[in-house]
């Protein structure tokens, strides 16, 4: 955890009440710093678009009442030194630059699928930060924002999203297959599709999906008591259905498993920091606690090891750490290049975006056509 551009402790009022606010990073991420703010104008508590003064060194900062009128990398250096903002053009969603050259593909069963996946934490408000953060993002993506999403992506070369179930992803994929647009899903399935045939030949019937993942925690939860073949034995129903099944893990132990036992899985998703760790686990580990989701550098080579190893197609999530690598300029290139660098050709990565501030579906499409030709057999 750091506070970055000197930004030192104050506090938010949000409806005249003090709490703390997340600084925003390059490239749109969250990060964790701390700067005073003062709500003016609109209805605080249900207009998150209102005004806000942002107090820094003493010197006030307007920021308006459209966020995306304000180029952030340039409101964030202007802050640093304390001196007013100026509001710059935009990056849109739109820009034709992303789909200059043809985005890098994969195979998945018949599918051809985009290296770069688009994914859905940010949009269901899973920020693996804290709970100011999730409601953030669950409040700025409303329906209309999740298809300007999708719409960028699309027109960056991406082809898939993946996602959990929720209603916001229903009604969304209804939205644009309307439109007459589509992108190919990939459903993460827990409970209750996990143990209800009903309930996942439903979603399959209403959503379509390309592919359907065992959950992740659940895979490491059932490793841990011994009872990890009830994923495998899922993955067949999945497959009877005429789905392709993959297998979804933080602990690169159950990956490595699955590939010595043979299951005859179509891909993996495999998360490049192990945040499953029991408390029990994590004090053996680090002879402490730490505050908030533990996110360890040393563990993205451990799955990047098995990653190489095995036979199948892998799709890479969390290459960013829930943001905690866009700390700084050049952070998430260097994420990007590195996940690239240490998968297979046959891999992918998902990615999650939130566009508040920058148009993120091009520059993670852009750095996947940079960095993918780095990887190899």
């Amino acid at each position: 955890m750091f506070v970055n551009w000197g930004a030192y402790a104050a506090g938010v009022w949000w409806s005249a009440a003090r709490r703390p606010f997340l600084n925003r990073q390059p490239h749109g991420r969250p990060c964790f710093g701390l700067f005073g703010l003062a709500l003016t104008g609109g209805d605080h508590a249900s207009n998150p678009s209102v005004n806000l003064i942002l107090v820094h060194m003493n010197q006030p900062l307007w920021i308006p009442r459209n966020p995306t009128q304000c180029h952030r990398r340039e409101f964030l250096r202007q802050a640093a030194v304390g001196v007013t903002a100026t509001a710059l053009g935009a990056t849109g969603l739109s820009s034709n630059a992303a789909s200059l050259d043809k985005m890098p593909m994969i195979r998945l069963g018949r599918y051809q699928v985009s290296r770069l996946i688009v994914g859905s934490n940010p949009i269901l408000g899973y920020s693996h930060v804290s709970s100011v953060m999730d409601r953030l993002m669950m409040d700025y993506y409303t329906l209309e924002r999740i298809q300007d999403l999708l719409s960028g992506c699309l027109e960056a070369g991406l082809n898939t999203w993946q996602t959990s179930a929720h209603e916001k992803v229903d009604r969304s994929l209804v939205t644009l297959r309307d439109s007459g647009r589509d992108i190919q899903w990939i459903f993460l399935a827990s409970s209750p599709h996990l143990e209800d045939p009903k309930a996942l030949k439903e979603i399959i019937l209403r959503n379509q999906p390309i592919a359907i993942v065992h959950h992740g925690g659940v895979s490491d939860r059932l490793w841990r008591e011994g009872k990890i073949e009830q994923a495998h034995d899922f993955a067949k129903r999945v497959q009877d259905l005429g789905v392709l099944a993959g297998l979804s893990a933080h602990n690169p132990a159950v990956i490595r498993h699955a590939e010595e036992k043979g299951w005859n899985l179509d891909f993996y998703m495999t998360c490049f920091y192990r945040v499953s760790r029991t408390p029990e686990e994590i004090q053996t580990e680090l002879k402490g606690m730490p505050l908030g989701e533990l996110f360890l550098a040393n563990d993205p080579p451990k799955m990047c090891e098995v990653i190489r190893q095995v036979k199948r197609p892998c799709l890479g999530y969390k290459i960013l750490a829930a943001g905690r690598n866009c700390g700084q300029p050049g952070d998430v290139e260097r994420a990007f290049e590195f996940a690239f660098r240490n998968i297979k050709p046959s891999d992918a990565v998902i990615v999650g975006m939130f566009p508040r501030y920058r148009n993120e579906p091009a520059e993670d499409a852009a750095y996947t056509r940079r960095f993918a030709p780095l990887s190899t057999e």
